[in-house]
């Protein structure tokens, strides 16, 4: 792998790290299985890159993509607790009226942002001024942004909403025996996680120079990979080593998949990137697994041997 395509890897990994912190937040604290993701994905994009070619400031556009990512998160709550439809069932109508909303508002199935003023430009004109690297510069500003979420989010969860929150994903009838609100903590959860989405959305249509609508096939599965596969290799029941965890994944993920696919190992393709993807989830799930069954062994032989 050369060193351009390291750089690019981890930016990826960086950028998708927004969409795990999502995704942590409905399925780790939320306890809500949310596909509505792959949906929220490209609306960010599409939002973003359809404000910035109608001469938007590009920070304000991806503040709309945050927003309209949230509004997805908002629809799917809506549907699955005011309508009653099964939490993943109601998900997924909303992922699939977003592909057709997605493409209403960039009149096209994709849109292209080359020549167009991005939240980077700025870093990248500084980078050819004063010769740096503007790849560097690019991954730099990226792991800032991602950095700056990930502290909202710890400062977040640790406040009293937060808590909240997090009690409405371990025990929601507690919550409503408190007199707390579950409904408004889950759709507040919602539209943070579509946020997150969305904003990873935006900065992944400014980051490749354009926006497409089925971008978002399989950010579920990604977020995902990201999520187990951090959670596995970093344990811990503290939140900011949660929350460091997820983001760690992505970028490992990131880098798994690149090095896969750039060596040739085992005969891989571009087109195997979802077997890939599928393989990793399914080593990072039983990894603990086996782990925990080696020591219940290791235990029972220690015990035998100590009677004996």
């Amino acid at each position: 792998m050369s060193f351009f395509a390291f750089i690019g890897t981890l930016e990826i990994g960086l950028v998708y790290g927004l969409v795990a912190l999502g995704v942590y937040l409905t399925f780790r604290v939320l306890d809500f299985p949310d596909l509505t993701v792959d949906g929220s994905f490209p609306m960010g994009a599409a939002v973003a890159a359809t404000a910035i070619v109608a001469g938007i400031n590009p920070w304000f556009a991806t503040l709309l993509a945050i927003f309209a990512g949230g509004a997805c998160g908002l629809v799917t709550g809506f549907l699955a607790i005011r309508c009653n439809i099964l939490h993943l069932l109601a998900s997924i109508l909303t992922m699939i009226a977003a592909f057709s909303i997605n493409i209403r508002i960039m009149g096209r199935p994709n849109l292209a942002l080359l020549g167009e003023e991005t939240i980077l430009t700025p870093f990248e004109n500084f980078a050819m001024d004063y010769g740096l690297d503007s790849n560097l510069i690019r991954l730099l500003v990226v792991a800032l942004l991602v950095v700056f979420s990930a502290w909202f989010i710890i400062r977040l969860l640790a406040s009293d909403f937060g808590l909240g929150l997090r009690a409405t994903g371990v025990n929601s009838r507690m919550v409503n025996a408190q007199g707390g609100n579950t409904a408004l903590y889950t759709y507040l959860g919602l539209a943070l996680s579509n946020g997150f989405v969305g904003f990873s959305g935006a900065l992944f249509a400014q980051t490749n120079s354009f926006a497409d609508v089925t971008s978002g096939v399989g950010t579920i599965v990604v977020g995902l990979a990201a999520v187990i596969l951090g959670q596995t290799l970093i344990p811990g029941r503290k939140i900011w080593v949660a929350v460091v965890a997820v983001i760690v994944g992505s970028v490992l993920y990131r880098l798994a998949v690149a090095f896969a696919l750039s060596s040739g190992m085992f005969g891989l393709k571009a087109s195997d990137l979802n077997l890939i993807t599928a393989v990793l989830v399914a080593v990072a799930l039983i990894a603990p697994r086996m782990k925990n069954s080696f020591n219940r062994k290791k235990k029972r032989v220690t015990a035998t041997k100590k009677l004996a």
